[in-house]
């Protein structure tokens, strides 16, 4: 697939996240993930931006949608963490919490 969209979109987005506007960046993360819905980083990051802005539940969604993409990524487990701790999910904030414990000591979560 060409990704040069994609990725100049995610270029937008991230100079946007850079100066603070938010708001401005999740038009430009969303396009990204519209375009190429196997892009681990404009989930992640559009998931980021949406706790940011208190868009809990939608930022728990793209968290989901990075850990599936990227089941060994410690950074898309200790995010999607932080997302159910915002959202009060405390259950599934500790088993997240687990997976990233278990990626940082070297193991995986999802054999290959």
């Amino acid at each position: 697939m060409e990704n040069s969209e994609r990725d100049r979109l995610f270029d937008e987005a991230n100079g946007c996240l850079a100066l603070g506007d938010l708001d401005q960046a999740i038009p430009f993360y969303r396009q990204c993930v519209a375009l190429d819905p196997d892009f681990f980083d404009g989930w992640h990051a559009l998931g980021m931006c949406l706790l940011k802005l208190g868009e809990v539940k939608e930022a728990i969604g793209c968290g989901l949608q990075a850990t599936l993409l990227k089941a060994n990524d410690l950074l898309a487990w200790t995010s999607l963490s932080q997302m159910y701790v915002r959202d009060g999910q405390i259950a599934e904030a500790e088993s997240a919490k687990g997976n990233a414990r278990i990626l940082s000591l070297g193991g995986r979560v999802v054999r290959d």
